[in-house]
């Protein structure tokens, strides 16, 4: 029986210290989003086919070169939005949020980010960057909860929503 040959370990670092796992903060709010989504609609609370209508949109992370190269071919952008409501609601025809960690771990909104939302602004969406979970449940109550959207002009953003950055 032969045994598989031995891996080689990996270099040590230049200080020689073990390598520091990166923590997906942002990956682990948008889960909790998502999670606290699907619960209002299995719960009642909002309705079910949101959760239904609600789907990431996998943009980032490393990959490798040749990958990129292949997923820019298929239509990958930078700057989409992290998730997509595909609701019609309060005038909008649906809604793309970025969603960025609480602080102190939020990252810098990019300038491609900036101008997807801007341009999903023009065509009648409502594009925003919401700073943190919390922000971005209450913007999702709150879109979900408008009337569907039947050719009315779109309705502005409370003003306890601030806080979620139109582009």
């Amino acid at each position: 029986m032969a045994f598989p040959k031995a891996r080689r370990p990996r270099p040590a670092s230049a200080s020689a210290k073990p390598r520091k796992r990166r923590y997906d903060y942002e990956g682990r709010e948008q889960t909790q989003l998502v999670n606290w989504l699907k619960g209002c609609c299995l719960r009642g609370t909002l309705p079910a086919h949101a959760y239904k209508l609600l789907y990431a949109v996998p943009n980032g992370g490393s990959r490798h070169s040749a990958e990129a190269v292949n997923l820019r071919a298929q239509g990958v952008r930078a700057g989409v939005s992290d998730l997509v409501l595909a609701m019609p609601r309060g005038g909008y025809a649906g809604l793309y949020l970025e969603l960025k960690a609480t602080p102190p771990h939020n990252a810098t909104i990019s300038d491609e980010q900036k101008k997807w939302c801007a341009l999903v602004n023009a065509e009648g969406y409502l594009g925003v960057v919401a700073i943190g979970v919390e922000s971005a449940k209450q913007l999702l109550r709150w879109y979900i909860e408008q009337p569907a959207s039947s050719g009315q002009p779109p309705t502005p953003l409370p003003d306890q929503l601030q806080e979620a950055q139109l582009c």
